[in-house]
């Protein structure tokens, strides 16, 4: 029994510090706008959707996928909420079919092969970018991506520990970036 417990012990900190270096390496914002060919946002957040539209109109990329909408959404909906411009209307694609990151990560690839880009910024939450960017990577391992992470409000990443909610946010997240690097192993 004191082998077991030993053993239970010795992997409640395994986790334990795993996790810390988790959250000690999310990736911080971006000091400066990234050039890409596409743009790719993932839903989940309206700092994700203003911040991959602003980009857009800054010319960030040539196009911008918005994935995993709502089927019910339309896009006249997304440009009133986020104040889309003459390139939102003519140069954003709504994605409906991603229900996870995964099938983020499929849709985006699909839509980059056929616009032909050999570059992709994407744009979700911090505590989000490490299993997206895995995701993706093993979707896209031919195309350059790169990570534009944006802060959500209510989520209090510079003081996690104090902040049950967000601790249970990360602990979930975390629990799915372990899981994704089992999956993406097994489907390859």
């Amino acid at each position: 029994m004191r082998v077991f417990l030993g053993l239970v012990l010795v992997l409640l900190l395994a986790y334990a510090i795993s996790f810390v270096l988790f959250v000690s390496n999310l990736p911080g914002p971006p000091q400066m706008l990234p050039q890409a060919d596409g743009i790719v946002a993932l839903t989940g957040g309206d700092e994700r959707l203003d911040t991959a539209v602003a980009m857009l109109e800054k010319g960030v990329g040539k196009r911008l996928l918005i994935s995993g909408v709502s089927q019910t959404t339309t896009k006249d909906d997304l440009a009133k909420l986020s104040e889309g411009g003459a390139r939102f209307r003519c140069c954003a694609d709504l994605g409906y079919t991603a229900e996870d990151t995964h099938g983020n990560a499929e849709e985006a690839a699909q839509w980059t092969r056929e616009n032909h880009f050999a570059s992709i910024v994407i744009v979700t939450g911090r505590y989000h970018m490490p299993r997206t960017l895995r995701e993706f990577s093993a979707a896209l391992p031919e195309v350059t991506l790169i990570a534009y992470p944006v802060d959500q409000a209510g989520i209090d990443l510079s003081g996690w520990w104090r902040h049950p909610r967000t601790v249970r946010l990360l602990h979930r997240e975390y629990a799915k970036y372990l899981a994704s690097m089992v999956t993406i192993r097994l489907r390859s």
